[in-house]
């Protein structure tokens, strides 16, 4: 199987950009610019039922892989492995990202490692949540 070039972003908090993936890229840095705030905007729709803030925000998303064929892998977490919406937030997500202009498929990983704490939530969250 011929290993594509992927870059890889880091989406763990609203702050983060595109990681460095240690291999060259098709994907021009304008259109890896684009898709990273149109996956964002894309992550931004999908929420926890029971947390009125959405996943992005929350620090769900641990890291997005882009392929040069834009394939996009997820790594995301919940708030809990026993979440009532386990089996179906991932499906929320990988429909999210589908939306996104230019992506022809998504694969989303549901890991629990490093375990999901509220430390992952951005300052929008904890205002949302009244925690600041």
């Amino acid at each position: 199987m011929e290993d594509t070039a992927r870059d890889m972003i880091d989406l763990s908090s609203p702050d983060a950009g595109p990681a460095d993936s240690g291999t060259s890229t098709s994907l021009q840095p304008g259109e890896l610019a684009r898709l990273t705030d149109d996956l964002i905007a894309a992550f931004k729709t999908v929420h926890d039922p029971e947390i009125p803030v959405d996943i992005y925000e929350l620090g769900l998303i641990y890291k997005v892989d882009v392929s040069d064929d834009m394939v996009v892998t997820v790594d995301m977490t919940l708030t809990a492995p026993g979440c009532p919406v386990a089996g179906e937030m991932p499906g929320w997500v990988e429909d999210a990202a589908r939306g996104v202009d230019g992506v022809l498929d998504v694969k989303v990983n549901l890991v629990f490692d490093p375990p999901w704490d509220m430390t992952r939530m951005s300052d929008e969250a904890r205002l949302q949540l009244n925690m600041l």
